[in-house]
């Protein structure tokens, strides 16, 4: 059997340092992905988006190891976050006006047929447990961001504000560098097992040159 594949650490696109913007090239990937708007604090859309998740990405693992042999570490969580005014995201934290996409990666060597047998797997009901009522909703998306910046954000999610300032309003200038896709965060950390002032998250923007 091979040996467990860890993703934080066979990526280069998970490389990212506190205090340091870094230009990289994110390759084509492939992800599990589901849809939700308004506050991820409150909005029980976002619990139920992860309550679908997360079962379908366990069942493709435990399916990979084995049928194929092949077992990996389950990736981090990762969100694209916007919205119409992005100024309620970055400086306002208007939380309510927020359109979010929760993704977990997905092999490259799995495709269509095994994400469809998952879901199926994470339908099947016994006793008195019901299915994950998104369910339904989990997609594989292909996400082909290219060029990016990223850091590595150490602290509550709350406190990305100034980080973010940063590297719109300073390091991309500087860069000749503009917008060109979603702000995509990727959660290194456990919120429920990790105190806010510690939580590490890498924040992205993919970017391309200006004009």
């Amino acid at each position: 059997m091979n040996e467990k594949v860890d993703f934080k650490t066979s990526l280069d696109s998970y490389g990212a340092k506190r205090g340091e913007f870094r230009v990289l090239d994110v390759p084509e990937l492939r992800y599990l992905a589901i849809d939700g708007h308004g506050d991820p604090n409150v909005s029980p859309e976002y619990a139920e988006a992860l309550a679908a998740l997360y079962p379908v990405a366990y069942k493709l693992k435990f399916a990979s190891k084995r049928e194929l042999g092949r077992d990996y570490v389950v990736p981090p969580l990762e969100g694209l976050w916007w919205a119409e005014d992005m100024a309620a995201f970055t400086a306002n934290r208007d939380k309510s006006r927020w359109s979010w996409t929760m993704l977990l990666l997905m092999p490259q060597w799995l495709g269509d047929e095994a994400v469809a047998a998952a879901v199926a797997a994470a339908g099947e009901t016994t006793g008195k447990k019901r299915p994950p009522v998104r369910l339904g909703e989990v997609e594989l998306r292909t996400l082909a961001e290219g060029r990016c910046v990223q850091t590595l954000h150490v602290g509550s999610y709350d406190d990305e504000a100034e980080v973010l300032a940063r590297m719109h309003d300073e390091f991309m200038p500087a860069e000749g560098l503009v917008f060109a896709g979603t702000h995509h965060e990727i959660y290194l950390s456990d919120p429920r097992r990790v105190a806010p002032e510690k939580l590490r998250t890498i924040l992205r923007q993919p970017v391309r040159a200006a004009g």
